[in-house]
């Protein structure tokens, strides 16, 4: 199997037809598998994978899962087993990824990365332009990614923050082994295990728009303001730093002291705009978190 395309879904009536649709009518030469981690949903999210594997048995794998699976963290659920499930039961040489919000749009994407990968083989990831759009149209669409962005990117970039978005990614299989522990203490999944597998190549570039994310009232990240996901952010850091050498230690530290400092101003800003319910709950979680935390300025 030269490719596994891995779909974690949760929630997603609304969305994950488009997005299983994105996935069959890609063009490739070699054949893939799509598996799909059902997380336990409230919603016809289910019914509607079912019935999709019942119509294409031979290229899709399901796993339906319970939600005593979950891995909470501080009181707040994860999908954080489902996608380790989906990865550890994954056969192909490379793996792609798929939320169940999200979708492709160029039907040539996956020949396209495997392309990159197979041409590159110093590349442990390949990623791609993105447009991002708001369902309630609040905004307009954009690119993630301005034009003429190089081709080539390392872990030290990756280090000052993830650019990857999760639907534009593809990595080479079993790069690093068993998910190490910390990873499972972890709320976000995505920038960690982009870190894991930069370890062991560079990270390749398709300037091309090949995926949709969407931005919506449901979706994990958007019900977190800029605050959340930076002390998110400097944790899943945290927890990252005993794996990586003296060098990237410092990338990583400094990358963790300016979000430290953009958190002092977000926190800052909401009490200049009498917000002062929030700005002490978000002092006093930050605060909790990090005051004990060593070699951060």
């Amino acid at each position: 199997m030269k490719l596994s395309v891995s779909i974690v879904t949760y929630n997603h009536e609304k969305y994950i037809a488009q997005a299983l649709e994105s996935v069959l009518i890609q063009k490739t030469i070699f054949d893939y598998e799509i598996i799909i981690g059902e997380d336990g949903s409230e919603d016809n999210t289910r019914k509607i994978v079912q019935d999709y594997q019942n119509r294409f048995r031979d290229k899709i794998r399901l796993f339906l899962n319970e939600r005593t699976n979950v891995i909470y963290i501080d009181g707040i659920p994860t999908g954080s087993w489902n996608l380790i499930n989906n990865l550890k039961h994954a056969k192909g040489e490379y793996i792609a990824l798929l939320d169940g919000d999200d979708y492709w749009t160029n039907p040539y994407k996956l020949q396209k990365q495997v392309d990159f990968l197979d041409n590159h083989p110093e590349c442990s990831i390949c990623f791609h332009n993105v447009v991002v759009f708001h369902e309630e149209g609040a905004h307009e669409p954009f690119n993630h990614f301005s034009d003429d962005r190089k081709e080539i990117f390392t872990l030290k970039g990756l280090l000052r923050g993830n650019f990857i978005h999760t639907c534009s990614v593809m990595f080479r299989r079993g790069l690093f082994g068993e998910f190490p522990k910390w990873y499972y203490k972890c709320k976000m999944g995505d920038w960690p295990l982009h870190i894991l597998n930069a370890r062991h190549g560079d990270i390749g570039y398709i300037d091309q728009v090949m995926a949709a994310y969407r931005v919506h009232i449901t979706g994990v990240w958007s019900l977190k303001n800029q605050i959340e996901i930076k002390i998110d952010s400097i944790c899943a850091a945290n927890k990252i730093r005993h794996v990586l050498n003296h060098q990237h230690k410092k990338i990583l530290n400094y990358t963790m002291t300016q979000w430290h400092k953009q958190i002092m101003k977000d926190i800052k800003s909401l009490g200049e705009k009498r917000k002062f319910d929030d700005a002490g709950y978000y002092a006093r979680k930050s605060f909790h978190k990090f005051l004990n935390l060593k070699k951060v300025s």
